[in-house]
């Protein structure tokens, strides 16, 4: 046999060995990467590597979390969503990656983070309707909805895109009879509907075209934020447009 034919041969034969023990990639890896890096080696001593781990392990804690026999609510809300068939490829694809350091060459891996797409609204607070005040902590708390917001919770509906829910932190303070006054801002909170916005977000961390982002008090977005963690945490408000006060938005809006 020709030397050069039995050397395509081998190298073919091993490309295929390689293709054939290659991890398969499961659909809903892109959620994962958002936390705990592309690699499976976080950029955040909070989060775990997931690379290199075994699989049974893996396993195991994703089902204690669609159990919530393991408490944690950005990954409760996440494995709920994961059938057995789906929690196994994951753990599967995950351990046969190599455990590499979070350094490697002296170059961090890349961020998978989520990043925001919301602005701070130009129009706030003029066109915005408050619908809830908290004070506690010496903090007072107002949350605030846009007219678009405000009209589809008054008729019952669900928040259409071009929704914005605005929450704002102030100082609180006192006035001369003793009441609760809001002083100087000291963080904004935000979320809001764009068409499309959806798309680009993986499945298990979508909230149908919701972004979320957070404001200093010169109303300059925190572009540091990963929203994966906001996108998980708001999941299983579905029912509710995403929106933990939206009884309170209702109640308000039909007063």
């Amino acid at each position: 046999m020709n030397e050069r034919l039995i050397i395509a041969l081998i190298l073919t034969a091993a490309f295929v060995s390689a293709r054939a023990q290659a991890p398969a990639v499961p659909s809903d890896v892109e959620a994962c990467k958002a936390c705990h890096g592309p690699a499976g080696v976080s950029l955040n001593p909070t989060i775990p590597n997931l690379a290199g781990q075994k699989p049974a392990y893996l396993e195991a804690q994703l089902k204690a979390f669609h159990s919530k026999e393991r408490k944690n609510d950005l990954m409760n809300a996440i494995a709920a969503q994961l059938s057995d068939t789906e929690i196994h490829a994951l753990a599967a694809f995950w351990s046969g990656l190599p455990a590499i350091p979070s350094e490697t060459n002296g170059q961090t891996p890349v961020n998978a983070a989520i990043h925001s797409r919301m602005r701070f609204p130009d129009n706030f607070p003029a066109a915005f309707n408050v619908y809830e005040t908290l004070v506690e902590d010496g903090v007072m708390t107002k949350r605030y909805a846009n007219a678009a917001a405000w009209e589809a919770a008054r008729a019952g509906r669900r928040l259409p895109d071009g929704s914005v829910i605005l929450q704002v932190s102030y100082k609180a303070l006192k006035d001369s009879a003793g009441k609760d006054i809001p002083g100087a801002v000291q963080s904004y909170a935000g979320m809001e509907s764009r068409d499309t916005w959806g798309n680009e977000i993986p499945r298990l961390l979508r909230n149908e075209d919701w972004d979320y982002a957070l404001f200093a008090a010169d109303r300059k977005r925190h572009d540091e934020l990963n929203e994966a963690q906001c996108l998980a945490c708001h999941k299983p408000k579905e029912a509710d447009s995403y929106v933990f006060t939206m009884t309170h938005l209702h109640e308000a809006s039909i007063k």
